[in-house]
């Protein structure tokens, strides 16, 4: 069985070459499922900003267009090696981390989201996630979860990169969901 690594390089050869622009469209069963959530008066949907061949998120901003009832979170990386997240619209200023990623400008209040759209290079048949490498989302999840807070997780991806059965250690958070363009699994 290949390593995590060389599983991280396979991935990112095969997103990078397999890559395709999504329209808003890919986020429909999304919205779908988020209508269910209609419980909460508020709803905290974390997104990531797309880099590296990532599947755009900031296209379901044009679904959520006018739903005052959605706030949009994007993650910030801390001094400390945590990840927490903040409260970000299309008008708020972005800053580059040291990881070459966008990420609110305006970040001294934290949130914890409702539901988690969270990046990968791969995924398989039992929702788990290969990210890179450096724990941030599976910490977080571990940290919240562990305190009995209801997170929706949702892997957003292309349907070309699930892999069979990824190599997991215990510390790994299995998704709820994963969402492709041929919709959620």
């Amino acid at each position: 069985m290949p390593t995590k690594q060389q599983l991280r390089n396979i991935y990112f050869r095969k997103r990078k070459k397999n890559y395709f622009e999504i329209d808003q469209n890919f986020f429909r069963p999304l919205i779908n499922l988020l209508k269910k959530l209609q419980r909460k008066k508020i709803i905290f949907l974390s997104l990531y900003y797309p880099s590296n061949y990532e599947v755009n998120t900031l296209k379901i901003l044009k679904l959520l267009k006018g739903k005052k009832n959605i706030r949009a979170l994007l993650p910030v990386v801390r001094s400390n090696n945590k990840m927490t997240f903040a409260q970000w619209d299309t008008l708020g200023v972005l800053k580059i981390n040291r990881f070459g990623i966008l990420e609110p400008i305006n970040n001294k209040k934290s949130y914890i989201p409702d539901v988690a759209l969270v990046p990968l290079l791969a995924y398989d048949k039992n929702n788990f996630r290969l990210g890179y490498g450096k724990g941030y989302y599976d910490r977080f999840f571990n940290k919240y979860l562990s305190l009995n807070k209801d997170i929706l997780t949702i892997g957003v991806a292309f349907s070309f990169q699930k892999y069979h059965k990824l190599p997991t250690s215990k510390f790994d958070v299995k998704l709820d969901y994963i969402l492709t363009e041929k919709g959620i699994i």
